[in-house]
């Protein structure tokens, strides 16, 4: 008989509850995933009552007031609080997103909070993201040119600066890349939603004069080719932005300089 068991870390037991000294109409209650690998305890469900009319309406508003006012362990990634940076983002509800740009409002019930799925976790809501940086710094990502510098700058018509909209306001949050099937069963060799799309805002961009090259480096069956275009990166985009688009681009580009 074949006996097969998840590994360890992946066992989610019951965690602490904290519950509010007085609940109200306003009384939210938070489901937060806790991991801290250094403990070598499987992950737990921590359990928050919270009062809403303390915090501000999002939900990055609720994890501060929880942070400073009950559980000073909770760990969890924030800068700009403007959906600008992407440090905030998690696994919201089901759904990955910005905590910043995240209303407590729209998310009915119980509020369950995660880190990134699939990804190595560092602490708490803190995803281990040197892999997805790693593959981000392999498609190099700054203008290659093979003639000389201008005097000022690298010019290009309005037509031209408007191929880069949908692709130069990518914050690399990942959340698309981490939303996404083929990146969770591939992520060693497949590139995923959002490094492609950076990779082709490359590619399109007049300025640069390395396409054929960087066509070359994609052109592989794992680094392109796992995108079945289920549309899970743009559902999830907080910039609105569509990566499957992009990836769809480049296999066009790969078709047309072989014809």
């Amino acid at each position: 008989m074949v006996e097969l068991t998840l590994p360890r870390d992946s066992k989610i037991k019951p965690g602490k509850r904290y519950k509010a000294a007085k609940k109200t109409k306003t009384t939210r209650t938070y489901k937060i995933y806790r991991f801290d690998p250094d403990a070598g305890e499987n992950p737990r469900w921590d359990t928050y009552e919270v009062d809403s009319a303390d915090h501000g309406p999002m939900l990055l508003d609720s994890l501060i007031y929880i942070k400073n006012n009950v559980d000073s362990t909770l760990a969890f990634r924030r800068s700009c609080r403007e959906g600008i940076c992407g440090s905030c983002a998690m696994n919201i509800g089901g759904q990955n997103g910005l905590a910043c740009l995240e209303a407590c409002s729209d998310v009915k019930g119980d509020i369950a909070i995660y880190p990134l799925p699939h990804m190595p976790v560092v602490k708490d809501l803190i995803p281990d993201l040197s892999g997805f940086y790693n593959q981000y710094a392999s498609i190099e990502p700054w203008l290659e040119s093979k003639t000389p510098d201008p005097e000022k700058e690298r010019l290009q018509t309005p037509a031209n600066r408007d191929k880069l909209d949908g692709l130069y306001e990518c914050i690399l949050c990942a959340c698309c890349s981490t939303s996404c099937p083929s990146y969770w069963w591939n992520g060693d060799r497949y590139l995923g939603p959002a490094i492609l799309l950076q990779a082709y805002r490359w590619l399109v961009d007049s300025r640069d004069e390395a396409t054929g090259e960087r066509l070359d480096q994609l052109e592989d069956p794992f680094k392109l080719y796992r995108c079945h275009t289920i549309l899970n990166c743009a559902r999830v985009c907080p910039k609105g932005l569509n990566p499957a688009k992009a990836i769809a681009e480049i296999k066009k580009m790969m078709v047309e300089r072989r014809v």
